[in-house]
């Protein structure tokens, strides 16, 4: 869902990423939308819609999706365009901007705030009202997440996520873990549980000695037993919020909230403890993530384990000579978490066409598109009737992915933070992060930062 990311190997990749055209882009964006107004759009019902997305491995399923609404609407035409995540949302950005923007485009939770709090994207509380969309009919937790900071909905969920752990099983059965020790492995800000014992234990220097035996040599590793993407950012959806979620701490108290908690003891015991992990040798430092992505490392047998989004399992099964296995993320002091998001459809006010956009968006966030999204083999879709479906798809790979929808039922996930200001919160979180898993400051200094983040909204 979500937030959501490397997804479908871009999507929830690090929202920094392109961040000062992004940031340069919605300072135009402000500034036109406050010298020219925003474009009402018109309720035009037929002719040619424009659909953007980001992710590459879906654009086959929604083309089928596509032709399947065309056939049934002969008088609407969809045209879908793809950017690879780097270009999308500067291209959002301006196209608002130069009166180009996309009838219907993929949103983000992590963006549709913004959007919707400066007029350019449509509330779809009264179209909904006079539909016959169930809101009952998605996953747990994903329909809420499209609600906006004034409580009226943005968008209908296509799909939702959850975070895992992606690991060499013969490199664990080595290291003597059995896939059910990897299942259940526990968590503490202390001394790290059977979890840090168990990364210990996968990791090799290049002596051959493994983390937990001794002689180990931390400077130089072979096999790392815990990969690294980066480090995190605001939120570390797949680097380490399951991990500081399970002690009670959240970054803000409720979606929308303004009031961060950086500073809290929790967080920063759980950050200090996961940096911690590159002085052990158990985790490699921040430079040595420029050597290539996860995937790579995982397949060059630099990394035993890697915890990343469902998004990526089919990408992930592809790996040749890596005898790779799932496991759930490690249950903390207060039990096991794992975030959750989902991506949503959303109507540009500008939009010429919002009958027809309309039209699309329900067919998008229908059972007959999200059955063809689940057969695709690549994302869960928002739908909890199509679950199964994409359960058998995402199996055929010979992983065992209910460790990404089992917490769905268990009641484990949290959702994705729902802010505004992401991109500058995520900028001055980045830098943080950044400086604090490459030991250029303490986790302690995050006080000081949590200051300036709540700044942002003063």
């Amino acid at each position: 869902m979500t937030t959501h990311r490397s997804q479908h190997r871009s999507q929830h990749r690090s929202l920094r990423r392109g961040l000062a055209g992004a940031t340069a882009a919605l300072a135009l964006t402000l500034t036109g939308c406050a010298s020219y107004g925003v474009d009402p759009g018109a309720e035009g019902e037929t002719g040619t819609i424009t659909y953007w997305m980001w992710d590459s491995a879906q654009l086959p399923a929604y083309q089928q999706c596509a032709a399947d609404f065309e056939a049934a609407n002969p008088d609407v035409q969809v045209q879908i365009e793809q950017f690879g995540w780097d270009d999308y949302w500067n291209k959002v950005f301006t196209g608002f901007v130069a009166g180009s923007a996309p009838d219907v485009f993929v949103d983000h939770t992590s963006r549709f705030g913004e959007f919707a709090a400066r007029g350019l994207i449509e509330p779809l509380d009264d179209r909904l009202a006079a539909s016959d969309v169930d809101l009952d009919q998605y996953v747990p937790g994903s329909a809420e997440l499209w609600v906006g900071p004034d409580g009226q909905r943005y968008g209908l969920p296509k799909d939702f996520d959850t975070v895992g752990m992606f690991y060499d099983a013969t490199k664990a059965a080595d290291a003597g873990l059995t896939a059910e020790q990897m299942n259940e492995l526990t968590w503490n800000p202390t001394d790290g549980g059977t979890f840090e014992q168990a990364i210990a234990a996968m990791t090799v220097d290049t002596n051959g000695v493994r983390g937990n035996e001794p002689g180990f040599d931390p400077s130089s590793v072979a096999t790392y037993g815990l990969g690294l993407e980066n480090s995190g950012e605001a939120f570390g959806q797949t680097q380490w919020s399951f991990f500081t979620q399970s002690t009670g701490w959240s970054p803000v108290d409720e979606a929308w909230g303004t009031d961060f908690h950086y500073d809290d003891p929790r967080f920063q015991e759980s950050i200090a403890w996961w940096t911690g992990l590159v002085d052990k040798g158990y985790m490699p430092p921040l430079s040595y993530t420029q050597g290539g992505s996860l995937d790579q490392q995982l397949q060059a047998g630099k990394y035993a384990l890697i915890t990343n989004g469902s998004w990526n399992i089919a990408n992930y099964s592809k790996l040749d000579g890596v005898d790779l296995a799932v496991a759930k993320t490690p249950i903390g002091p207060e039990g096991r978490r794992t975030m959750t998001n989902s991506l949503g459809d959303s109507i540009s006010t500008t939009s010429q066409n919002k009958g027809a956009a309309w039209k699309w968006v329900q067919h998008l966030a229908s059972t007959d598109c999200q059955d063809v999204v689940a057969r695709g083999g690549v994302v869960f879709p928002a739908i909890a009737s199509t679950t199964p479906a994409a359960v058998e798809t995402l199996s055929a790979t010979g992983l065992d992915v209910t460790a990404f929808t089992d917490p769905i039922a268990d009641g484990e996930t949290f959702p994705y933070p729902e802010i505004l200001q992401a991109s500058e919160v995520q900028s001055i979180m980045g830098t943080a992060m950044d400086q604090v898993v490459g030991g250029d400051a303490d986790a302690s200094s995050l006080t000081a930062v949590n200051e300036r983040v709540d700044a942002v909204f003063d």
